[in-house]
């Protein structure tokens, strides 16, 4: 493979990663997120495919290149899945409580209901 198509496939590759990182941050933790993956599909489907088809039908790609490219480029589509839900389960998660009350400068608890006992 010519470094110019290397260049053009690694051009191809850094638009689908910002794809990717865009659909992500229109991902919303409460679910409902599933358009999102659809859409990223289409984008690849739509714009990335036919370039390298192009690359592919004009001998400077091989069909095992095309190949391998377009799967690592659909493998982003599983990776955003992956993405998604683990904002979502974050998002589901209680907050974990250390049990400890932090201390108030002032001389009162947390509450400031009580005053902090001074020991001398």
């Amino acid at each position: 493979m010519k470094e110019n198509v290397k260049k053009e496939l690694d051009t191809i590759k850094q638009m689908v990663l910002r794809w990717q990182k865009s659909y992500l941050g229109w991902a919303t933790p409460d679910g409902g997120n599933g358009y999102l993956i659809e859409e990223f599909s289409e984008e690849i489907s739509r714009h990335v495919s036919p370039l390298v088809r192009r690359l592919y039908e004009n001998k400077f790609l091989s069909l095992s290149e095309h190949h391998e490219f377009m799967e690592s480029c659909y493998s982003q589509i599983n990776v955003l899945h992956d993405l998604i839900k683990k904002k979502e389960s974050e998002y589901k998660q209680p907050k974990k409580e250390s049990g400890h009350k932090p201390v108030s400068t002032t001389g009162l608890c947390c509450d400031k209901t009580k005053r902090r006992k001074e020991y001398a």
